[in-house]
């Protein structure tokens, strides 16, 4: 049989572990793995040219037996001669909404990236075995995890943490330090089986393996290891979604139309994009996306773990929940001749004077009005240019208009979606409206060619989208 250590190293080259990263601390808790991942990498480090140190976090849970575990990882690491990077954490007080051991990964996580992000490490080795892989990737068949979450523990995050152990057996690992005269703190926590990890890891496992499979932790590593290359399949082929304002706006057909193997891909990633990651986000979550995205009704709304979506016309807009819509609204501002004005939603709005010779500022001129006819009004109604968002009630007629329409039916007519609107540019001298975002001038103030000077309109975020 393969050695212990040459089966760790043919799982460190298999999965590049260490392409780019000589400076490696190991995460060492006390407990038997640890201590064993410790040992089997300083019989590697030669070979792999590595530089070791000491990574532990106190989670102040137990006491004084957390502290004697710091205790006994800080004598390890000096009977070795390896520098230790300590932290202490009352993770208890920390973890609010989060139940222990999530807040637990949570703070042990955060510790590993700042000693990456901040240089002293090229990654962090944790601890977890095949077992431990095993253990994963069956709790989450019993809570209904899809092929992504059936891919478990991964070898290499894309942070900078490796897992050397994940092809070793636990009772390997123990057997190996046993001939080796090592020794190990243990946790009576892990002994609990009020806590469902647990009770998988010392009730069920042990049953299955006795009375189904007696390399069950075998198939189901090898269950991880399809799972995740079907992952790498899935991620070269998904689009990458792009954020404005930390919202993300597509074609409802982007979820409705195609295989549907490939809708609940094109759907997971845009609300991983959004939310940050799928805590939370369940198969029927993904269900409702993709059916919300093909009603024939055009329109509707829902809330998910972490996110608000609304279907309006051929549009899905997936934010964070409790964002509104992401675009304030513009509620009154001065309209001055010249100016260039910045709106809520991003988009810029010019406008100046042209003389009727003279040539267009370019050729992109969103509308020509009269300017002696925009002078009269204001002079009329006894107030100055002024720009608004779009109102409910606001009505008027544009340009080659037979008569007076109301802005909610243009919206309706030229589907313009509901968060659209909130920010909709429009130009007015005291109630009357003289020109909108795409419904261009009124139809009493457009220029004709005798007029003189010309009051330019340029929208540049629409010249952007034509573009």
């Amino acid at each position: 049989m393969t050695s212990v250590t040459e089966r760790v190293a043919h799982t460190i080259a298999n999965h590049a572990m260490l392409e780019g990263r000589c400076r490696i601390g190991v995460a060492v808790s006390g407990g038997a793995d640890s201590v064993a991942l410790l040992d089997l990498l300083l019989e590697l480090a030669p070979r792999f040219s590595l530089s070791l140190s000491v990574v532990h976090l106190n989670h102040c849970l137990r006491g004084v037996a957390s502290d004697a575990d710091e205790q006994f990882v800080a004598a390890l690491a000096d009977r070795h001669h390896l520098p230790l990077h300590l932290a202490r954490i009352d993770v208890a007080a920390a973890a609010e909404a989060d139940n222990l051991e999530q807040a637990g990964r949570r703070a042990r996580l955060h510790f590993f990236r700042s000693l990456i992000e901040q240089g002293h490490l090229d990654g962090v080795a944790t601890a977890h075995t095949l077992s431990d892989q095993a253990e994963t990737v069956l709790y989450r068949i019993l809570r209904g995890a899809g092929p992504t979450g059936l891919a478990g523990i991964l070898p290499v995050t894309r942070e900078g943490l490796i897992r050397p152990l994940i092809d070793i057996p636990r009772a390997d690992l123990i057997a190996w330090l046993l001939a080796r005269g090592e020794t190990w703190r243990d946790d009576e926590t892990n002994r609990d089986t009020r806590l469902a990890r647990n009770r998988l890891r010392l009730e069920i496992l042990p049953t299955l393996r006795e009375h189904f499979n007696p390399r069950l932790d075998e198939a189901l590593g090898g269950l991880a290891e399809v799972a995740r290359a079907e992952e790498a399949y899935w991620a070269s082929i998904t689009p990458s979604y792009q954020l404005r304002r930390g919202i993300l706006i597509l074609p409802a057909a982007e979820l409705s139309e195609g295989d549907t193997a490939v809708l609940r891909r094109r759907t997971r990633a845009a609300l991983a994009a959004v939310k940050g990651d799928l805590r939370g986000i369940e198969f029927a979550h993904i269900e409702r996306v993709i059916s919300l995205a093909s009603s024939r009704q055009g329109s509707g709304r829902l809330q998910l773990p972490g996110l608000d979506i609304y279907r309006s016309f051929d549009w899905i807009r997936i934010a964070p929940l409790g964002s509104g819509y992401g675009i304030d609204r513009l509620v009154s501002a001065p309209a001055a001749v010249p100016s260039l004005v910045a709106f809520p939603d991003g988009s810029q709005i010019e406008l100046r004077l042209r003389d009727a010779g003279s040539s267009p500022v370019c050729d992109k001129v969103e509308a020509e009005l009269d300017w002696r006819k925009v002078l009269a009004l204001q002079e009329l109604e006894g107030n100055r240019l002024a720009w608004r968002n779009w109102r409910p009630g606001d009505r008027y007629r544009n340009r080659g208009s037979a008569a007076e329409e109301n802005l909610k039916a243009k919206f309706e007519r030229v589907r313009v979606p509901l968060w659209e609107r909130r920010a909709w540019p429009v130009l007015t001298c005291g109630e009357h409206i003289l020109w909108a975002r795409r419904f261009g001038p009124a139809e009493d103030l457009v220029a004709s060619p005798a007029s003189t000077p010309v009051l330019l309109i340029r929208d540049l975020q629409r010249e952007d989208d034509e573009s």
